[in-house]
């Protein structure tokens, strides 16, 4: 008579143990029905469910793995399995999986109970649990580290939107991010990325920099501020804005261009989706002086942005239509997939105020990054502790994968 049995092995990894163990298994002619292995800190956990003929050599092979077991200084447990119990296991085989991303500057334990905890509540079994990000130092500076832990999960949430909700608000407590994503085969097959510039790609707004330099900047920066929380229309203030940087000398664009710094993870972001073969593209309100010497430096396909109309080596302060707004965006974003030949859900957008929100609901993979209060509850992902590179991790990036 058959039996089914699920074999736990752990004890220090070593080459060439999981030939010897499926090797006793091969010669009582086992089938394997499901197998798993983890190494953590040179510790093996070694999962092999099995079902034994009942024939003489199937009858001692559980024998044989415990001598072999102990041969290899390793700790055996079996456990048995009834044929209902493993067709009931066989069934759940259909339920829908999403994947959990916790991102963090360091991982602790409390963070792990947390979306451990907030899974089980709504009804959410756990069946992996991944380390994306690289090996931590001990000593590295609190603001320097970059942990991301990846979970797994099978079944159906009992309210989604609840699970979000309470995701956001434990994220904002315990100042980490945690993503929920459906997981499915277009998260690994995207291939557009579409970007915002100003507080996105560079730590600025370059219209608040040229309103200083405009003497203006008080008040230009308080316009701006209450656009990107979504308080203000974007397409009036924005006008409104300009008119004040009336009379501007185009000199000052050189000095404000080499001032702006690159947010933090953008290089490393840029040159990782340019390797994986990804197009990308600024779909900007900012202006497209600023943006094409950005283009340059990362190596993005594509820019749309608004122009700076300049006159007799002065801005005129007039805005030139088409004005890239919130529904310009979306629609750059869905002709831009088109283009090449894709679907919107092999797309990801990534922006930081109220005007990005359009591009980030169409996008499959829609992320508000160091956004307003507004923009992160309405996006479907945010990122807020890590740098730009944090994009990776929700693609199922690992460190180990990146030649950086």
């Amino acid at each position: 008579m058959r039996e089914i049995v699920l074999i736990n092995i752990t004890g220090v990894d070593r080459p060439g143990l999981t030939a010897a163990i499926t090797g006793v298994l091969a010669q009582g002619g086992v089938n394997i029905l499901d197998i798993g292995q983890a190494v953590i800190h040179d510790t093996l956990s070694f999962g092999i469910l099995v079902e034994i003929p009942g024939t003489e050599q199937g009858q001692s092979v559980l024998k044989d793995i415990l001598f072999k077991g102990y041969e290899l200084d390793q700790q055996v447990r079996f456990t048995p399995v009834s044929e209902e119990d493993y067709q009931q296991w066989v069934g759940n085989q259909g339920k829908k999986r999403h994947i959990v991303t916790l991102l963090t500057r360091k991982v602790t334990a409390g963070q792990l109970q947390a979306v451990s905890s907030i899974t089980a509540k709504y009804g959410l079994n756990i069946d992996h649990i991944d380390r994306l990000s690289g090996r931590m130092p001990l000593d590295t500076p609190a603001d320097k580290g970059k942990g991301c832990i990846e979970f797994s999960v099978r079944g159906e949430a009992a309210d989604p939107q609840a699970l979000r909700a309470e995701f956001l608000s434990v994220a904002q407590e315990l100042n980490v991010d945690i993503a929920f994503q459906e997981d499915s085969l277009f998260r690994r097959n995207r291939r557009l990325a579409v970007f915002d510039m100003d507080s996105t790609l560079i730590e600025a707004e370059v219209i608040d920099e040229l309103a200083k330099a405009a003497g203006v900047g008080d008040k230009v920066s308080e316009i701006t501020e209450r656009a990107m929380a979504g308080e203000l229309d974007f397409r009036a203030s924005f006008k409104e804005r300009l008119a004040l940087l009336k009379g501007l000398d185009v000199g000052v664009l050189d000095s404000i261009g080499a001032s702006l710094r690159l947010t933090e993870g953008a290089e490393t972001l840029f040159a990782e989706l340019k390797r994986l073969g990804y197009k990308t593209a600024i779909l900007s309100g900012g202006f497209t002086y600023f943006a094409k010497q950005l283009q340059a430096k990362l190596g993005i396909d594509y820019v749309f942005a608004n122009e700076l109309e300049v006159i007799d080596g002065k801005v005129t302060g007039v805005a030139v239509e088409p004005i890239v707004d919130a529904q310009r965006k979306a629609d750059l974003l869905k002709e831009l997939a088109h283009k090449e030949g894709l679907r919107l859900e092999q797309t990801i957008a990534v922006g930081d105020g109220a005007n990005d929100l359009p591009m980030l609901a169409i996008a499959g993979l829609g992320v508000a990054f160091r956004a307003k209060p507004l923009v992160k509850q309405s996006a479907k992902q945010a990122i807020s502790t890590l740098g730009l590179d944090g994009v990776l991790y929700l693609l199922g990036f690992r460190d180990r994968d990146g030649q950086l």
